[in-house]
């Protein structure tokens, strides 16, 4: 029997010194169990080994990085607050919750832009906290009207900004602008003045290029549609007299009022301005259709043909 204490391993699986006295045979690779494929590629993993004791590191960085789970750093820079159940929260747990009910208590009036559209944001972006990206968005924009006005290539450049919340801005516009326009339609306009003007400004006056919008009245200067003409650039819009005239014919308006805005801000009619209304005017007049008033819409005021005297000079 041979003799485990020479047979170069120990009981333990640890190689032992062999016995110089002691003569051994190479074991072939038939004799090992290994195939020769198998031992060479055991060679050449013992090849690309490092030697032992050298520190090995990455060659490429970890793409992410580790932060304590709760910690204030991890918890949106708001620290942590303890919730009903003595358990250390981010500070924006419960957050969503919270505002609506005060919404629902006090309105909106009290609360500040960025919480109002925070709440718009809840439905578009689930589970996370909005109110970076509602302040992200009033400062690209300057306002809630801004925000809700902004154009979806603008829109979706500002960080956290997805096609889902471009949706949801569309869908408050539409609804601003059918709650306004429910105000002035079929009403008599000298009486809904200040209400016409402000259902405007809804439509117009945040746009990032210029439209140009046409009210139509009937014989008691009711509105009866209102109806948008052309779009345009940032400093023109296009608009064709003929076309204004057919479509006061094919509504049966006695009357009209132009409407367009300045992205610009600054509500001083430009050359253009007035030579389309001239061209405007005289295809109405041609037809019977009275022009009561260009309006110019900015972000702040707006200017009145009628009330600065420029109908005068071609009327």
């Amino acid at each position: 029997m041979t003799n485990w204490l020479t047979s170069g391993l120990s009981v333990f699986g640890k190689k032992q010194r062999p016995d110089p006295n002691t003569v051994t045979k190479k074991r072939s690779p038939r004799s090992s169990g290994f195939s020769e494929d198998a031992l060479r590629g055991l060679e050449d993993l013992d090849a690309r080994m490092p030697p032992p004791g050298t520190e090995v590191k990455s060659a490429f960085a970890p793409s992410y990085k580790h932060t304590e789970r709760l910690s204030k750093k991890a918890s949106a820079g708001g620290g942590l607050v303890i919730d009903a159940e003595g358990n250390k929260v981010p500070h924006y747990w419960g957050h969503r919750e919270r505002l609506r009910k005060r919404f629902l208590a006090g309105g909106h009036k009290p609360m500040p832009e960025y919480e109002v559209l925070e709440l718009l944001l809840f439905n578009a972006i689930p589970r996370i906290d909005v109110k970076p990206l509602a302040k992200r968005l009033l400062a690209t924009f300057g306002d809630l009207n801004g925000v809700i006005a902004a154009s979806e290539h603008r829109l979706l450049k500002v960080e956290g900004a997805t096609p889902w919340v471009y949706y949801h801005l569309r869908l408050a516009e539409a609804f601003a602008q059918r709650m306004g326009q429910a105000k002035i339609l079929e009403r008599e306009v000298v009486t809904s003045w200040d209400e016409l003007i402000t259902y405007c400004r809804t439509a117009m006056a945040h746009r990032e290029t210029e439209q140009f919008r046409i009210l139509f009245l009937d014989r008691k200067n009711v509105l009866i549609a209102d109806e948008e003409q052309a779009k345009g650039t940032v400093d023109h819009v296009p608009v064709y007299p003929r076309e204004v005239a057919k479509r006061a014919l094919e509504l049966n308006a006695s009357a009209i009022i132009l409407v367009h805005n300045h992205p610009s801000g600054d509500t001083s009619p430009s050359r253009p301005d007035i030579e389309m209304t001239e061209a405007v005017t005289t295809a109405c007049q041609a037809i019977g259709v009275t022009i009561h008033d260009h309006v110019i819409i900015g972000k702040d005021s707006e200017f009145s043909f009628k009330t600065n005297g420029l109908f005068a000079a071609f009327v």
